[in-house]
């Protein structure tokens, strides 16, 4: 099982960037695939941005494309999501996730998927 720490998060005005970070410990995030999730208040977890494992083939939930950056870092073994322009219906907690299935573009949390701990990501109008 892979052990995802994230941090980042905070408090932003709309317009704004943020820079989520994703350390993992227990496998390389080049050699499985690597995604990024949102839960807001009364919601389901959603996808949000995917790498794949290996060539490292970006996906993203067409709420975000253009805007979001998914992106990975072997020396530090470290998953990052850059977030542009920033909109209040970006507020959220912010899930890291490993070893889900890419399938249609997007990636399907698995049983054997594992999950940070999350960070919020709050921004103001």
């Amino acid at each position: 099982q892979v052990r995802l720490v994230e941090s980042g998060g905070g408090l932003v005005q709309a317009g704004g960037s943020l820079r989520l970070s994703c350390a993992a410990s227990g496998r390389t995030v080049s050699s499985v695939n690597m995604g990024w999730f949102r839960q807001a208040p009364g919601k389901e977890r959603d996808f949000v941005a995917a790498i794949s494992w290996g060539g490292g083939t970006t996906y993203y939930a067409d709420s975000v494309k253009g805007r979001f950056t998914i992106f990975r870092d072997g020396a530090k073994n470290t998953v990052y999501l850059q977030m542009n322009s920033l909109k209040a219906e970006d507020t959220a907690v912010y899930y890291c996730a490993a070893e889900g299935p890419i399938t249609g573009s997007i990636m399907i949390p698995a049983s054997r998927t594992s999950w940070g701990q999350g960070t919020q990501v709050t921004v103001s109008s």
